[in-house]
């Protein structure tokens, strides 16, 4: 705690992953949403190389007419990993910077993709000793892999679209141009959509519809992850529901699900479909039935628990109808650290369930502080 008696949080935005720009506008809204008069913020940037600095005044953290943001300089910091550190270190002797702006009591990371919700930078202040907002380490890199993420929800019982898996696909495209067996390319049928395995905001996917797209697909895939997964497409609507962390410690609570509808022209829900283009509607609330409800609201939870998630999740799923004719609700990712744009589905889906977006934000640095306290866990307290 700060001499001020605020928590002082630091938010870590930006990365070095492909979504380091999604990122930074998430971190915007967070920033803004963070009452001064209860925290005291410390924004902390990670440039696309990797650098760590306090941002220089004004930058940039919202999609400017098309123009997307990036870190690109400040003072440079480096994480401390001698808990006793508190924090982080001013890399420039001559930079006026106390400890102000260096001590923290809680990290926010609001970092999307590679480097940042994969579980790495989770180890990371693990062993700097500092709380954080969010899952830790295993939920982290298991709900990152889709690989693994799909083995973990189905010995959880819960539906998976069919897939397969290509391992070291970016020398097996020149190698080989017919990755899937006749048998495979049978049963997933067509359109299939080809994703790197560790990727978000639909970076390097593509929905085949011929197979003769097919080694492009995968090469596309494999420059953003060497193990590539090749899903058929599920039918039905594409449903979102949003998880917190029970308060003090009980089970955790799902959101109001939401829909997302593409409007006509919009083949599927790509990264500018996401956040450049005017190309989606969203039903906040979705219009299920009181059923359909509560069974997307229980198949979120479950899907927290069975990967192990802690503080927040998105559950992203598909609504339609089986071989059998029956309704069937597919899992088609867990997002450890969902989106907090403006336009984000995750603050959208808790407002229309009575939880404001500074109010969630106050739950989730709550929800860290609070794991931080409890006995035999690695994250210590202030």
């Amino acid at each position: 705690m700060s001499g001020t008696g605020r928590v002082r949080v630091a938010v870590v935005f930006g990365g070095r992953s492909a979504e380091h720009a999604i990122s930074c506008v998430s971190a915007g809204s967070v920033l803004a949403a963070l009452d001064p008069e209860r925290y005291e913020v410390v924004p902390v940037g990670i440039a696309r190389d990797g650098r760590w600095v306090l941002p220089d005044p004004g930058q940039r953290l919202a999609i400017t007419e098309g123009q997307l943001p990036e870190v690109t300089s400040g003072t440079a910091v480096s994480l401390v990993g001698d808990p006793g550190g508190r924090g982080l270190a001013v890399l420039e002797p001559t930079a006026a910077i106390g400890p102000a702006l260096t001590e923290v009591d809680v990290v926010f990371p609001v970092l999307h993709g590679t480097y940042g919700e994969d579980g790495t930078i989770q180890g990371l202040l693990e062993m700097s000793g500092l709380p954080y907002v969010g899952s830790g380490v295993f939920a982290s890199a298991a709900s990152m892999d889709k690989e693994h993420t799909k083995k973990l929800l189905a010995a959880a019982g819960l539906a998976q679209g069919d897939h397969v898996v290509l391992r070291d696909a970016g020398g097996a495209v020149s190698a080989d141009p017919d990755l899937l067996t006749e048998a495979d390319r049978e049963r997933l049928g067509l359109p299939v959509f080809v994703k790197p395995s560790r990727a978000g905001s639909s970076i390097g996917i593509t929905k085949v519809t011929d197979w003769a797209q097919f080694p492009e697909a995968v090469a596309t895939a494999a420059a953003v992850d060497p193990k590539v997964v090749v899903e058929a497409a599920v039918p039905g609507r594409e449903i979102e529901c949003g998880v917190l962390a029970g308060r003090d410690g009980g089970r955790p609570e799902a959101s109001l699900p939401a829909e997302i509808r593409l409007r006509p022209g919009t083949d599927w829900y790509d990264f500018d479909a996401k956040y450049l283009e005017d190309a989606v509607d969203f039903d906040v609330p979705a219009d299920l039935t009181p059923e359909q409800t509560r069974a997307v609201q229980e198949a979120s939870c479950r899907a927290y628990l069975a990967m192990d998630c802690q503080g927040l999740a998105r559950v992203d799923f598909f609504l339609g109808t089986g071989p059998d004719g029956a309704e069937r609700l597919v899992v088609n990712e867990v997002n450890t650290m969902p989106g907090f744009t403006p336009i984000s589905m995750f603050p959208r889906m808790w407002a229309a369930s009575g939880v404001s977006y500074p109010e969630l934000v106050d739950r989730l640095v709550a929800s860290a502080l609070a794991r931080a306290g409890r006995p035999g866990d690695a994250r210590t307290s202030r």
